[in-house]
């Protein structure tokens, strides 16, 4: 894998979110379908999948749950308020310590409070993960990635909303390959709820 094959993974990323925002103005069922399609075909073919060469063999598919439409939310960023946990740092495989500030709170009703954050890094950008009450069971102990705008994760919204879909989170990269250290949804972005729904685990 070299760098220019990460360059095209995250250009192809960046172009399916792109088709996904277009198609969730009208059908969000069907921006999912395009959605776990496309990232299917990349972990299946592309050089920077973090699919372990043995694991890409037998691959037929990443499991992901059936779409549900009461977990698709349009929420407004509020500021952190003062008592919230307003930092965290990660040290990563490749990049070094990610370093992230809190940007605000989403409040998603029936699952809880979840801090928004900003990459510190050059160019920056939103990250939402979270850890549901399924973790090291049916979806990733660590937790899932929600929003990851520096790698094209972008799931739209305007001025201060954020366009939240639980049916999109998904497994760090970690997940497949133990060599990459991934950043892990801080307690901040911890629930109580079940959330089975996006990219769950193989039992």
């Amino acid at each position: 894998m070299s760098a220019l094959d990460v360059l095209d993974w995250r250009r192809q990323v960046s172009a399916l979110y792109a088709e996904v925002r277009r198609q969730a103005a009208d059908d969000p069922r069907r921006a999912h379908d395009t959605w776990r399609a496309g990232r299917d075909r990349l972990f299946a073919v592309h050089p920077a999948s973090p699919l372990l060469p043995a694991d890409r063999e037998a691959f037929t598919g990443l499991p992901v749950a059936p779409y549900e439409a009461d977990l698709r939310f349009t929420v407004e960023v509020q500021p952190p308020a003062d008592d919230d946990e307003q930092a965290f740092s990660y040290p990563t495989g490749t990049d070094g310590v990610a370093p992230f500030t809190r940007a605000g709170t989403v409040d998603l009703p029936g699952v809880g409070r979840l801090a928004v954050w900003w990459l510190g890094t050059y160019g920056g950008g939103i990250f939402l993960p979270v850890r549901d009450a399924l973790a090291g069971r049916t979806t990733f102990g660590g937790g899932r990635y929600v929003l990851d705008t520096v790698k094209g994760a972008d799931l739209g919204g305007e001025d201060r909303t954020l366009v939240v879909d639980l049916n999109f989170a998904y497994n760090p990269s970690c997940a497949y390959d133990p060599d990459w250290a991934c950043p892990l949804a801080p307690p901040a972005n911890h629930v109580d709820v079940e959330l089975p729904v996006g990219e769950l685990v193989r039992g």
